[in-house]
């Protein structure tokens, strides 16, 4: 009977059982207190109706049951609440050993590029039973990415990165949505999950010659001249960016931020927002000069010289090493 008249999608994720038991527990509850109410109504409205001859008494008010109906129904508020936020956060903290994909929405598509270089439009692989953290942004206006079988949905703003993950329990394939009227084509703004099992999915991995993101934006990072401020001693003009990412930043004006991957774009796009202590503010913005897919290179590359042993690092030219770098180059204010 289901099958053909589901009450809700199909279950797909780590993430759905949770969803699933909150929600059916609201529609019980909620159902529940109708059909107690209208009970009620239906029964006080019957004993105390308008009689002829009879008259009305004056009911006083209980404090026990008073109490009762305040208590009680605060009690059931705060389990709700409780849970609520239990499954909230365990839905906004993506596990540490998720894999990163970057997720750019524009009028009308997904573009997903993979940590190993694969990029897709519309159509996003991933292995079964592997968490995977999507790092997205807009390119135009306000999307949201909205994956029902994995009761996965989070708006994706311009300018700024918004996170969300899951971990695909079936293999299959899952409609991707866009939730947010983004314009006349919203309606077409749709893609595919599709879920494989681990051997296809690196198999499918293998399939072509694409360049880790990491490595591409390091290319980048070199091209536009960032290594000539951006060493790996301390005679660089601009921070020292060898294992920042992830960790504590403290700034010119006193305050410590952490080195996320909004802190690590914000410092491309808009370097004097968050000036490093110990620094100046002499590095231009990049905005307008690389296009999203490139920026999420750029943070890519940054995260990588966590792992990136020194001597991996790209080496200054002569002008960096005799520190006369013109004014005008670029450095990334990150730390």
């Amino acid at each position: 009977m289901f099958n053909n008249f589901p009450l809700w999608p199909e279950r797909a994720s780590s993430l759905a059982p949770g969803v699933d038991a909150l929600y059916i527990f609201l529609v019980i509850l909620s159902g529940f207190m109708s059909v107690l109410i209208f009970a009620f109504v239906l029964f006080f409205a019957a004993k105390y109706r308008r009689r002829p001859g009879v008259l009305a008494e004056q009911i006083e008010g209980s404090n026990a049951l008073e109490l009762t109906w305040s208590i009680i129904p605060m009690f059931v508020f705060l389990a709700i609440f409780v849970w609520g936020a239990a499954l909230y956060y365990k839905m906004r903290t993506p596990p540490r050993d998720a894999t990163e994909v970057y997720v750019v929405a524009k009028q009308w598509m997904w573009k997903f590029e993979h940590a190993e270089g694969q990029r897709e439009i519309n159509e996003l692989h991933v292995p079964v039973g592997q968490n995977v953290k999507m790092i997205m942004t807009s390119q135009d206006v306000i999307h949201s990415f909205f994956v029902p079988a994995f009761r996965v949905k989070q708006d994706v703003l311009p300018g700024r990165y918004t996170i969300t993950w899951f971990k695909a329990t079936k293999p299959g394939t899952y409609h991707l949505f866009c939730a947010e009227y983004c314009g006349s084509q919203h309606s077409g703004m749709i893609g595919w999950i599709d879920v494989m099992e681990p051997a296809q999915y690196q198999a499918w991995l293998s399939g072509g010659t694409a360049i880790p993101a990491a490595q591409a934006g390091q290319q980048l990072f070199a091209s536009l001249g960032c290594v000539t401020c951006h060493r790996a001693d301390t005679q660089g003009r601009g921070p020292n960016l060898v294992g920042v990412a992830g960790k504590p930043v403290l700034l010119e004006d006193g305050r410590t931020v952490t080195a996320d991957d909004e802190y690590i774009r914000e410092s491309i796009l808009n370097p004097g927002a968050k000036i490093v202590a110990g620094f100046k503010p002499i590095m231009p913005t990049f905005q307008g000069m690389v296009t999203e897919e490139q920026l999420n290179e750029l943070v890519a590359y940054v995260k990588s010289l966590n792992q990136t042993p020194l001597n991996q690092i790209p080496k200054p030219t002569s002008v960096t090493q005799n520190n006369s770098a013109p004014s005008g180059a670029p450095q990334m204010q990150v730390q």
